[in-house]
């Protein structure tokens, strides 16, 4: 943690294409230049891919053309304290732009703004929620090689069991949460709920409705790095990878979304009737799910959550109720009228995860599209139903041939994001693991 005779800062943060925040830190005398718009950092840091790379090999977005800077801009909504930083410094999110001023093809933000643009020309406003899972895990991950739970959920290094609204697992590391909340509140964020999940050390924190999808996608990238900051403050590590223990529960992003029109109406409301609009809006996020399972899941890791028999779905299949399902509707009836998004994992960037989805609900108003029956708890689902892919290079071509994807994040976009993941999942693939070591080498 940082000295408390250290100065305060201002950071300008830019979000990458893997979600991570990347920027500058600025003494807070400077801080001018910041609203000035006169902060500069290469375009191609957008590009970056895990491992931070810029593949100009691939992209032809670096020195290839000679690593031209971009602007970037704040946007003084995101304005928040850092509360584990010295005393008065404080956070912006910004969008990269082009010197023209245009910004730039691919920034996260940018791309949920422009598909945010195509809703405010309809007259419609998205409101969305997101629930974020994540792994609280012990601090000597980087000795070990691998997650361990925090010790206060073990007995002789084992965990306890099953955590599922254990008040007990949240009372054994109220000192964190506490600090999670306390900093979430310092920054203005709608955290609502916090659950013990399944898995030992796994919590979920709600955030609530906002009618401004980009303001909840930022939401949730700053709880993602509130959870970070207060763990290593606790002496502990937070991780939001889809799977980190083979043998307990992933980490999902849920997302909650209802659309209002310029009188504040619920455009889902089935007012008593059929509720064809929502069915129409969940059939357009089905039809569209497969071509963007890659921003759902985006990385290697992460296709290890679609397992049956798991919470994370593997049908494209929709319901009333129904946690088993990829879209549940908990409420089909009256201003709470709704879809729940269940497919992301908790390793998806909130700005792509939103722009795919609200893509798809846009689909579905756009159109009168049937979704199919829906699948009845207790029951399989419909007869010839489609399934996600368990494939992270199946998912990298489906995305890369789809129309949808090149028309909600544009042409670019799509071929930088699929060249980017092709690599990493080719590079997964050629990668031996110990697997192979323990279970090949002596038998073969």
């Amino acid at each position: 943690m940082a000295s408390d005779s250290a100065p305060p800062r201002i950071e300008i943060l830019l979000v990458g294409m893997n979600g991570d925040l990347r920027g500058k830190q600025i003494p807070l005398e400077a801080e001018k230049k910041v609203w000035d718009g006169t902060v500069r950092l290469p375009s191609s840091t957008q590009s970056l891919d895990i491992w931070g790379y810029d593949n100009d090999e691939i992209t032809g977005l670096s020195m290839s053309i000679g690593d031209p800077d971009g602007l970037c801009i704040p946007d003084k909504r995101s304005l928040a304290p850092m509360p584990w930083a010295p005393e008065g410094s404080k956070q912006v999110l910004s969008t990269m732009h082009e010197f023209d001023g245009t910004p730039s093809f691919m920034d996260p933000r940018a791309i949920l703004a422009a598909l945010l643009k195509r809703f405010e020309e309809r007259g419609l406003t998205p409101v969305v929620a997101t629930e974020l899972e994540f792994y609280v895990v012990q601090d000597d991950w980087r000795e070990t090689g691998r997650p361990r739970p925090p010790a206060k959920l073990t007995y002789r290094d084992q965990p306890n069991g099953f955590q599922l609204y254990d008040m007990s697992a949240v009372d054994a590391l109220d000192d964190y949460l506490q600090t999670v909340r306390t900093w979430a509140k310092a920054q203005g964020l709608p955290a609502d709920a916090t659950t013990a999940e399944f898995g030992p050390g796994q919590f979920e924190i709600n955030l609530l409705h906002r009618p401004d999808a980009l303001a909840a996608a930022d939401d949730c990238i700053y709880l993602k790095r509130i959870a970070e900051q207060a763990a290593k403050k606790h002496g502990l590590k937070s991780t939001c990878m889809a799977k980190p223990y083979a043998d307990h529960a992933g980490s999902g992003l849920h997302v909650h979304a209802s659309i209002i029109d310029r009188d504040g109406n619920n455009v889902l409301d089935a007012r008593g009737g059929d509720p064809v609009r929502l069915k129409s809006v969940c059939a357009g996020m089905l039809k569209t799910m497969r071509d963007a399972q890659l921003i759902f899941a985006p990385f290697a890791n992460s296709y290890r959550r679609f397992q049956p028999g798991s919470f994370a779905p593997v049908d494209l299949d929709w319901g009333y109720g129904h946690r088993g399902t990829a879209v549940r509707v908990p409420d089909a009836q009256g201003p709470a009228a709704r879809i729940e998004h269940r497919v992301a994992g908790a390793d998806v960037n909130p700005y792509l995860l939103l722009t795919a989805i609200l893509g798809g609900m846009l689909l579905g108003l756009d159109e009168t599209l049937d979704p199919g029956p829906a699948t009845e708890p207790g029951k399989e689902p419909p007869a010839g139903t489609k399934k996600l892919t368990h494939d992270f290079l199946t998912a990298v071509e489906e995305f890369s041939a789809s129309p949808f994807i090149a028309d909600v994040f544009g042409a670019r976009y799509q071929k930088l994001y699929g060249d980017t993941k092709r690599k990493e999942a080719v590079t997964y693939l050629r990668t031996v693991s110990d697997f192979d070591y323990q279970t090949y080498l002596p038998r073969i």
